[in-house]
């Protein structure tokens, strides 16, 4: 049996333009993970959406585009290439929307005689929206396009020992300066995303501080997944309880989402004294617009407007080479597999 690679990230448009920020748009909300109601309803309320949001995405992604394109696909092309150079098996990359696509990954990995493909979403954490709706729709089209071959999904690494080294490998330098405060800002997802979510059905959302009561339903749940990486990495780091927190970024819509929220929690921290900001975002392994603009610049300008004198974004981990050895060493574990 021949083995393959396919790493799979969100995605991002092909250019700033209004109307490629708009083809993606497009795809990423009507994805029923994303948007989870009625189609009808969903392709209403996406409609609704399309009218203002290109223009707005359209102008923030300008902000952060870089010579080679977007700074997710650029740095996922990086990772996959390194990759490539400490692996015999072929290694593929696609985006969940728009290019590289899971279609042409998967072809390209048929064509070299691939029959198992092991997949490793490029989210630490279970989410539907991203872990989930990756892994389905690569068995949707592998079974379309390569129905012989044998699709193995990495499960959620968010605490294994080599994602969190890596991570607090990839922030030391920084975590050197003094600083009042780290905010872990994790994207946040809706709270109903959590219940549809529980296996057990009576747990997330439900039990008294439902996250550190042990449950089966951790193993899909993005909250309880996101406080163990960020306990593992305090403990590894020697972060004092005091001087760090967690938020959750990035909401759409007026459904609660999960709190605290990091817009919020950038403001009430600065006007408590905390001066100097450090926010990091562990939920994305590569920067993107979430990270560079959302954080870096509007999340640096509100906490600054709100009496902070510093605020340091933490990169993601891009092309750390630790990061690097984690996926090589997931992949060399498959491989070993008979």
């Amino acid at each position: 049996m021949s083995k393959g690679l396919l790493l799979v990230n969100l995605g991002s448009p092909d250019s700033p333009s209004v109307q490629d920020v708009r083809r993606y748009l497009n795809e990423f909300l009507m994805d029923g993970r994303v948007i989870d109601v009625a189609w009808p309803i969903r392709r209403l309320l996406v409609g609704l959406i399309l009218i203002r949001r290109p223009h707005e995405s359209g102008e923030a992604y300008d902000k952060i585009w870089t010579k080679d394109g977007s700074p997710l696909v650029v740095s996922s092309k990086q990772v996959q290439a390194e990759l490539q150079k400490r692996l015999s098996i072929p290694v593929e990359l696609a985006m969940r929307y728009q290019n590289p696509s899971i279609e042409s990954a998967v072809t390209k990995l048929a064509a070299k005689g691939v029959t198992e493909t092991l997949l490793i979403p490029l989210f630490p954490h279970y989410a539907m929206s991203s872990y989930e709706t990756a892994v389905v729709r690569v068995q949707e089209v592998a079974a379309k396009l390569a129905p012989g071959m044998k699709i193995t999904v990495q499960p959620p690494y968010y605490n294994s020992p080599d994602f969190i080294a890596a991570l607090v490998a990839s922030t030391s330098e920084l975590l050197k300066q003094d600083y009042d405060h780290l905010l872990f800002s994790y994207h946040g997802i809706p709270e109903r995303h959590l219940r549809k979510s529980d296996t057990t059905g009576c747990h997330c959302l439900k039990v008294e501080n439902c996250c550190e009561v042990a449950s089966p339903a951790h193993a899909t749940c993005y909250r309880a997944q996101c406080l163990a990486t960020t306990r593992e990495f305090v403990k590894l780091a020697g972060i004092p309880p005091e001087k760090y927190s967690v938020s959750f970024q990035s909401r759409l819509g007026k459904d609660p989402w999960l709190k605290p929220y990091t817009d919020y929690e950038l403001v009430r921290l600065a006007q408590e004294g905390k001066k100097r900001m450090m926010v990091i975002c562990p939920a994305f392994v590569s920067d993107c617009l979430e990270t560079i603009e959302e954080i870096g610049m509007r999340g640096c300008e509100d906490f600054i407007a709100a009496s902070g004198k510093e605020f340091t974004r933490i990169p993601c981990m891009n092309e750390h080479p630790l990061w690097i050895k984690a996926l090589e060493n997931m992949a060399n574990n498959f491989v070993k597999k008979s």
